[in-house]
C-alpha cells in the first residue's frame, strides 16, 4: 500500500527525472537489468538511467588505462569519479537516490520489498560466497536497507556482504522500521552517495 502511494506521488518527478535524461543523452530514459530475487528467482530491476548508452565500451577503456581505477572497480564495484555517467544529470541522480523511485514499480510487482539487502548485479554475486548468497535469497531484496543508511558506496563490497548477512540475521519488523526511519537523512545528507 505505501509503495502504491509513493508511486502516485512521485510518477511526475520520474517523468521529469526521464526528460532529462533523455534531453542529456540519447536511448531510453529507463534502465532494466536482470537482479536475483527471494529464492534466487531473477527479476527485472527498474531504474532511471544514469550511465550513457556506451557505458561498457567507456569503463574497459578506462580500466585498461587506469591502474589505480582498476583497483577500486575490483574493490567497490564502482568509480567515485565514474566517466560513464550522463553529463550534469546522471550524479545528481545517483547522490539523490532520485534513480531508484522505478523500482517502487518492482514493489508493486512483489520483486523487492521497501526493506532488505540490495539486490547487486549478478557478476557481483558471482564473488559472495555461496553461503552467504544462499542467506541473501532467503529474504526479497529491499529498495533501501541497512547497507544504504550504512554508508553506500564507501563501503567495499566485503563490508557490503557483512552488512547485509547482519541484516539477514537479525531482520525484523521493529529493525525494518528503524531502516526505514533513517533512510531519508541518508539520501537527504548524501552520505556515501556517488
Amino acid at each position: 500500500m505505501g509503495a502504491a502511494a509513493l508511486l502516485v506521488a512521485g510518477v511526475p518527478l520520474i517523468a521529469l527525472c526521464a526528460l532529462l535524461v533523455r534531453l542529456r543523452s540519447p536511448g531510453p530514459a529507463l534502465f532494466r537489468q536482470r537482479r536475483e530475487g527471494l529464492g534466487g528467482r531473477p527479476f527485472t530491476l527498474y531504474k532511471l538511467r544514469t550511465m550513457r548508452v556506451d557505458a561498457d565500451a567507456v569503463l574497459a577503456r578506462v580500466l585498461a588505462d587506469d591502474a589505480a581505477a582498476r583497483d577500486e572497480w575490483a574493490r567497490y564495484r564502482r568509480l567515485r569519479d565514474d566517466p560513464r555517467l550522463v553529463p550534469g544529470v546522471g550524479s545528481w541522480l545517483r547522490r539523490t537516490s532520485l534513480d531508484e523511485l522505478p523500482q517502487l514499480w518492482n514493489v508493486l510487482r512483489g520483486d523487492m520489498s521497501l526493506v532488505g539487502p540490495r539486490p547487486l548485479e549478478l557478476p557481483v554475486l558471482d564473488r559472495f560466497p555461496a553461503a552467504e548468497r544462499a542467506a541473501r535469497a532467503a529474504v526479497r531484496p529491499g529498495l533501501t536497507g541497512l547497507w544504504q543508511v550504512s554508508g553506500r558506496s564507501e563501503t567495499d563490497l566485503v563490508t557490503l556482504w557483512a552488512i547485509d548477512a547482519e541484516y539477514v540475521r537479525s531482520r525484523s519488523l521493529l529493525g525494518d522500521l528503524r531502516i526505514l526511519v533513517r533512510t531519508p537523512r541518508a539520501v537527504l545528507t548524501r552520505r556515501g552517495a556517488y
